[in-house]
Parts: structure tokens; C-alpha cells; sequence
């Protein structure tokens, strides 16, 4: 059975077949760290499944707000026009908690918090912590991802200790 590993400390994902490791991935998540709280900005640990899979058939560098396509297709002069926008592009994976009390429900409900691993400008880096929350990808690795998983795949997010 398929699933994803998120591991904070080294900023990567990894698919796995059981124990098999089909990919790996480097990531961006939450730059205040991990945290369940709602408004905490911080990326959610523990377990969760793939709620929902968004954007199947949109183009690459899709726009998405809302987990709605707006139409647009990011470019370096939309990032220029507005420069303070958190871009969610290509591919969204929806998580939803499965810890009720620690990531599920109440204020610390994943889904509710708008938790997504979703595609992001070339330009940002990841293998560093940088988002709001969120599981940043590269555009050519979420659309990779997203056909190789289905919605209710586990996925966990922990943090190894931090190499240096």
C-alpha cells in the first residue's frame, strides 16, 4: 500500500510501496516550524490521509485560490504584479487529520486549517522551511505525485532531528 512520509527535519517527502521507496522528494514546509494550533502557521505532524486530489487536467503553473483555478498561469510578471501572494500552483493534495484532539477537530483540525501540498513557483526553494503552513512542492513533482497517489493515501508528518 502506498504512502507518504514528510519529514520536516530533512524537508523531504518520500512515497512509499510498504517499505519500498518509489520517490523522494525535496519540500518546503511551514517556516514557524510544526504545530497543530489553528493561526499557528505551522506545518501539522502526525497522521493524515490525502482528503482530497485538485487540479487533475489544469495546466502546469495553474493558479489556484480556494482550491479554485483563477483563471490565471503563473509567470514572472504576475509574481511581479503581486510580489506578497502565497502561490499555490499545478496540483493540490488536500490532508485531513486522523489524531482526533491532536491534528483532527476542534482547533487543531488539519482540513479545517486549509492544509495542502500543493505546487509552487520554481523560483522559491525548497530543502528549507518557508511556508504558511503548507507542503511546498516544485511544479514537476506534485504533478508526478499526484498521479501516483489516490485519494485516502496515508500520509505522516514527523521531524528528524536537523542535519547539519
Amino acid at each position: 500500500m502506498k504512502r507518504i512520509v514528510i519529514d520536516a527535519g530533512k524537508q523531504e517527502l518520500t512515497l512509499l510501496d510498504g517499505e519500498r521507496v518509489l520517490k523522494r522528494y525535496s519540500v518546503s514546509t511551514a517556516k514557524k516550524g510544526l504545530g497543530e494550533k489553528n493561526g499557528s502557521f505551522q506545518t501539522p505532524r502526525g497522521r493524515h490521509i490525502v482528503r482530497a486530489k485538485i487540479g487533475k487536467g489544469q495546466a502546469e503553473n495553474t493558479v489556484f485560490v480556494r482550491r479554485r483555478p483563477t483563471g490565471e498561469v503563473w509567470s514572472r510578471e504576475l509574481h511581479e504584479r503581486f510580489p506578497g501572494r502565497d502561490w499555490m500552483l499545478t496540483r493540490i493534495l488536500w490532508l485531513s487529520g486522523c489524531e482526533p484532539g491532536f491534528n483532527r477537530l476542534g482547533e487543531v483540525d488539519t482540513m479545517r486549517r486549509y492544509i495542502y501540498i500543493h505546487g509552487s513557483p520554481d523560483s522559491r526553494t525548497m530543502g528549507k522551511p518557508g511556508s504558511i503552513g503548507c507542503i511546498r512542492m516544485y511544479n514537476r513533482d506534485i504533478l508526478e505525485l499526484f498521479e501516483l497517489v489516490e485519494a485516502g493515501t496515508p500520509v505522516e508528518i514527523t521531524e528528524s532531528p536537523r542535519q547539519t
